[in-house]
This record gives C-alpha cells, structure tokens and sequence, in this order.
C-alpha cells in the first residue's frame, strides 16, 4: 500500500462528507453527519477485520459519499422508491469515489473492487462485502437508530431492525447487544431479536 496516496485519498473523501449540512452531535461536538457515519464504518471494519485491504478501507470511508445529494424524498415512499433510491445512492457513491480514487492515481484493478464492495456486488458471497455491511449494520443501529423513532412507529421499527439483522453475521449481532443504546432503542432490538 502507498500510505501517502491512502492518506490523501482518505483526507478527500472526508473533505467531501464534510460538506454534508446535516449535523449530528458527537462526542467531541457537532459534526457533518456523513463524515461521523463513513469514519464510524471505517472504525467498524477494522474491528470486524484482522487485516483489512485497502480496498475495503476505502470502500468503508466512502461507501456513503456525498448521501444528502439524493435525499429520500426525492423518489416515491414506496417499497419500490425505497429500492430504487438504495440503487441511485450505490452507483453514486461508487461513481463519486472513483472520481477521487482516479484523481489521486489509483490503478483500475483497484477501483473496480472498490466500485464493486459499495454498490454491494454479490456481497453475500463475499467476505469483505460482508465486512462492510456489518460495519454499516452496526453504525447505524450505534449512530442514527435513535433519530427515526420519532418518524417510525414500533412495529415499522422492529421490521426494519429484523431486516438489518437478517444482514449481519453472528459476530456483528454479537456486538450490536453490546451497543450503547437508550432503554426504548434496546428494547426493539431485542424484540426485533425475538428476545
């Protein structure tokens, strides 16, 4: 790995989440959500992952590149907007981190799995892309959970919790019961567990 190229690669997909107006509060402050989420992700591969490529690591930062671009809102809410919206938002973020990842001189062999560990190509079937969704699985239920309570009733809650958790290996399921969370998040996610 070229650690000058990784670190400034990193410092420009960062540069770009910071622009997100969106702010969430964090234990040092406010900050650009995106930016919070895409370095949670990233803290999460690492924990999830002995050795994780470089690949991966790029992925995680810029899995959720510029996300506010496309607002929800933008497409029907409908199962089939929603679907729709999560397909846009993948090739768009593979296409925002590719800009980048070209610009700072990063070979097409390269690219083209990061390209592919965002927008989730067969990543049932492979480990890294399982990876990354367990890390994305656990910073959400860690970061934004809370957020939607008051947007989603109980049992809209508890599906989507089921689905989240049907997604993540048994070792991120593991860690997501260690989770820090209020009383009202814990108790959907064990119901969503059927505990």
């Amino acid at each position: 790995m070229d650690d000058a190229r990784f670190s400034q690669t990193l410092q420009r997909i960062d540069q770009a989440n910071a622009e997100d107006p969106r702010v969430e509060a964090a234990a040092d402050g406010p900050q650009p959500r995106e930016l919070l989420f895409a370095r949670r992700v990233y803290e999460w591969v690492q924990t999830l992952v002995a050795e994780p490529s470089e690949e991966l690591l790029l992925a995680a930062r810029a899995h959720t590149l510029r996300r506010w671009l496309i607002p929800r809102e933008t497409y029907p809410k409908t199962r089939g907007g929603y679907h729709a919206w999560r397909s846009a938002l993948a090739a768009f973020h593979a296409e925002q981190a590719d800009a980048i990842l070209a610009d700072v001189g990063y070979p097409e062999s390269i690219r083209v799995r990061v390209r592919a560990l965002i927008t989730k190509e067969n990543w049932r079937n492979d480990l890294e892309g399982q990876a990354l969704e367990d890390a994305d699985c656990l910073a959400f239920l860690e970061l934004k959970l809370h957020t939607y309570l008051d947007e989603w009733d109980d049992e809209k809650t508890v599906d989507i919790l089921r689905k989240t958790l049907r997604k993540m290996t048994a070792q991120a399921i593991q860690l997501a019961g260690q989770l820090p969370m209020d009383a009202r998040c814990l108790a959907l996610l064990e119901r969503a567990a059927g505990n």
